[in-house]
């Protein structure tokens, strides 16, 4: 893949403006507030694995509108006291998949949730558990235009609020101090670890793996790749929607969400990511809010970023912080 943005010192100056909403803060406050007071507490089952160290348990906990979502809880069998959590959001198309698949954070001495993705779990891993029941009117194979006739509707309501939701019932755990608990995710898990960050007070760090969710006037028809060219092939066939399917997006755009962050934070790019392009990687993690920021670029690579490499830059910037 060939460099097709822009150069990494223009990147790192890359602050546009965005479409926010006047309501905005107003929307997000309300969904959050309406998924909060349908209640319901995480229900934590034990689960037997060949793990040796770690103890699992299958959660369902109440998401948006109290339906019920999935996840992993991963704990180092010899813990003492309440332990800082790591929530992980998933990339796009994956599931949960089984808890033996992600042990790092862990082995590492945290308690570890991995949310499934609502809907999701069947393009690729070891499958997702967790339906979707709500329905939406003409959309795009995929999930990127679900609902995208209006924001109340649009995929991606429900999967922020059940990220933030997530992020409540893992601080309602005995086993977690609810004071110390991050985000973090990669392409679409990172977009959903941005909104979290910035829906959801007191994180101590966020940290977004090359990701999805950002700058959708400039991502959309950028590359021809997928998920941003699901936008492309349906505005494609609904001429004349771009003012409404832009005006849906820029509800959900990490970049007015990274404006709205406080927590500290670590984002990654790879400057030939023709998935989620550098510009918009760096034009979310610009526009964060929180003094506290890094990133880390991998000149050379596409949408895999920094993989393994990634993950140690991550373990230690979150021990610094916990």
């Amino acid at each position: 893949m060939p460099r097709f943005d822009l150069a990494l010192p223009d990147l790192r100056d890359y602050r546009p403006e965005v479409r926010v909403p006047a309501d905005f803060d107003d929307f997000w406050s309300s969904t959050i507030a309406g998924a909060r007071e349908a209640g319901g507490s995480p229900i934590v089952t034990p689960v037997e694995t060949p793990l040796r160290g770690i103890d699992a348990f299958d959660v369902t906990f109440p998401g948006f509108a109290g339906d019920p979502v999935k996840g992993w809880l991963l704990l180092p069998a010899d813990r003492d006291g309440a332990l800082p959590a790591v929530v992980e959001f998933n990339g796009y198309g994956g599931g949960r998949g089984l808890p033996v698949e992600r042990l790092g954070w862990a082995a590492s001495g945290y308690a570890h949730f991995f949310m499934d993705t609502r809907g999701q779990g069947s393009a690729w891993g070891a499958g997702g558990a967790t339906p979707d029941p709500h329905g939406s009117g003409p959309a795009h194979p995929g999930f990127m235009t679900r609902g995208i006739d209006d924001p109340e509707t649009y995929y991606y309501r429900r999967v922020f609020t059940d990220a933030v939701r997530a992020i409540d019932a893992v601080r309602s755990l005995p086993e977690v101090d609810a004071a110390r608990v991050a985000v973090c995710g990669g392409s679409q898990g990172g977009g959903i670890a941005i909104a979290a960050a910035a829906l959801s007070d007191g994180l101590v760090a966020a940290m977004p793996d090359v990701p999805f969710l950002c700058h959708f006037e400039r991502a959309v028809g950028m590359t021809g790749r997928d998920p941003y060219d699901e936008v492309v092939r349906y505005l494609a066939v609904h001429r004349g929607t771009e003012e409404r399917v832009f005006e849906t997006l820029s509800y959900f755009d990490g970049v007015s969400f990274a404006a709205r962050a406080q927590a500290a934070s670590l984002f990654s790019v790879a400057l030939l990511d023709p998935i989620c392009p550098p510009s918009t990687v760096f034009a979310a993690f610009n526009a964060w809010a929180g003094a506290d920021k890094e990133i880390e670029v991998f000149p050379f690579n596409e949408h895999e970023g920094g993989q393994a490499h990634q993950w140690m830059r991550q373990a230690e910037f979150l021990a610094a912080r916990v």
